[in-house]
């Protein structure tokens, strides 16, 4: 019996089990694959779950879906027990009245702490909020298109101010 057949089965096994120990995702574990057609201009993703017991269960089984079209954010909420553990993670689509509670809170159900923040961009609700710094809703002043019109604005500017110099 030739030995590669046994050499690459332990290999097989060891390696599967590296990664079956892995808890948690990071941005090199989504793969961003070529543009795709959205259900309308600006159609974005957010990771999407319930009541699920850490952020690895939530993003692991979130169903690729788009927000609907009057959501623009995606909205965490993290509840952790008094040594910081996650209780409870949340994660969806959501509108701006649903954002204007960002920030975290003590409550007196068994010393719980509730994070909730939300952010603006494709799946940008990859991590969870576990204190003050990272619990909180800046949203984008601008929408995409309006920030290449003006981006391109300041680009355009200086160049036709030079050509009116020059002429």
């Amino acid at each position: 019996m030739e030995t590669w057949p046994v050499v690459a089965w332990i290999l097989l096994i060891a390696g599967w089990c590296d990664t079956v120990q892995a808890r948690d995702f990071t941005a090199q574990d989504i793969i961003y694959l070529y543009p795709s057609t959205t259900p309308y201009p600006g159609g974005f993703k957010c990771f999407t779950c319930e009541n699920a017991r850490d952020n690895f269960e939530c993003n692991r089984w979130a169903p690729d879906l788009y927000c609907p079209r009057d959501s623009r954010y995606c909205y965490t909420q993290h509840i952790m027990d008094s040594s910081g553990e996650s209780v409870l993670v949340t994660k969806r689509c959501a509108s701006l009245e649903h954002c204007r509670e960002a920030g975290c809170q003590e409550t007196k159900h068994r010393g719980e702490k509730i994070c909730t923040t939300c952010c603006e961009g494709n799946i940008c609700n990859l991590p969870l909020p576990r204190n003050e710094t990272d619990a909180f809703f800046s949203p984008s002043p601008l929408n995409n298109s309006e920030r290449h019109s003006i981006h391109s604005l300041t680009l355009l500017l200086p160049v036709y101010i030079l050509w009116l110099l020059l002429t």
